[in-house]
């Protein structure tokens, strides 16, 4: 008898947001012959949605009844959910759901995670000691401060060497090693992940015209070359800096695998400006796969019919590929 795959581990994100209306969706486009998955989260929250939903107890459970009706490992709630209302009383089922997910892909029960959108507002307020989601994932894994955030859609991929920071704090965080490491994690991700047997890695400037040979801020001579310089001696293929303002064009676009970015802004305005729809979040330097879609809670429109599951399907469909990916390597 042929062997079920393992499921991928869907977070529930905040309940008051559209995470319930998009898993609802992305159930429905993928129940037939599509990457099975589990919710870790609330079953009557997904109902609501107008889709079969079923309780199991195990998660080797979820791959065989996933073409019926949508698997829920349950996590409780502390108040019933209302749509557009988020509650800070429900911040620990919200983080249980995340924790219980990356021990399922941890003990190898889950071929990865997916996580649904967060608040870290109602989570802080509830007293979250992390700046966001890829932290935390971080500290679940035991592996804080190696994180590397990746955005990616089918016509482009960007890394912030700086992520959930102000952006005088970026700059001040932004130096020559942390450019290094970032480089490093993306590199052996995309061999090991992606498929990609030679990566060619783009670093952008920081500075308008990426400095104009020190007029304009002297970073790219003093952090950002000798950064480009360890990493060609290490044998990747790394240009830059390159003009912020010019990379991203499609001719520019063709020339590289990843952008690295220097601060936040400068890697997601170009990334969900060319493809928000399509646009997948990928947690690279962790044990465990982890991918989510590229948007918020999107608490204004939640529960009235307006949300489109197109980023989770992006996001369900990109965790399968790369758990693919590194089983093989």
């Amino acid at each position: 008898m042929r062997e079920h795959p393992r499921p991928l581990a869907l977070t529930m994100g905040d309940p008051a947001g559209i995470g319930p209306e998009i898993t609802a969706g992305a159930w429905r486009a993928l129940r037939h012959g599509g990457e099975p998955f589990v919710v870790i989260g609330d079953a009557p929250t997904i109902h609501q949605h107008d889709v079969p939903v079923r309780e199991i107890e195990t998660i080797a459970q979820a791959t065989e009844i996933f073409g019926r009706a949508v698997p829920v490992l349950p996590v409780t709630l502390d108040i019933p959910p209302r749509p557009g209302q988020p509650d800070s009383r429900n911040a620990g089922a919200i983080t249980a759901s995340i924790a219980r997910a990356v021990e399922l892909a941890r003990n190898g029960q889950a071929a990865g995670v997916v996580t649904c959108p967060i608040s870290k507002i109602v989570l802080k307020k509830a007293g979250f000691a992390y700046p966001g989601h890829t932290e935390y994932l971080a500290a679940l894994c035991n592996v804080p401060g190696r994180e590397v955030m990746m955005l990616a859609c089918p016509e482009l991929r960007v890394v912030p060497v700086t992520i959930h920071v102000g952006l005088r704090r970026a700059l001040d965080e932004l130096d020559t090693a942390r450019i290094i490491a970032a480089t490093r994690t993306t590199y052996a991700a995309l061999r090991r992940d992606f498929g990609i047997a030679s990566p060619r890695m783009a670093i952008a400037g920081l500075n308008p015209h990426a400095g104009e040979g020190g007029t304009m801020g002297t970073e790219e001579q003093t952090i950002i070359q000798p950064a480009i310089d360890a990493l060609r001696a290490d044998g990747m293929d790394v240009t830059g800096p390159w003009p912020p303002d010019t990379m991203f064009t499609p001719a520019a676009r063709a020339r590289y695998d990843v952008a690295m970015c220097m601060y936040h802004d400068q890697a997601l305005i170009p990334l969900k400006t060319i493809d928000m729809t399509q646009g997948v979040n990928a947690t690279l330097g962790l044990p465990i796969i982890r991918t989510s879609p590229d948007h918020g809670t999107a608490f204004d429109i939640a529960g009235r019919g307006l949300a489109d599951p197109s980023s989770l399907v992006a996001a369900l469909h990109m965790a399968t590929r790369m758990a693919e990916h590194r089983n093989r390597s």
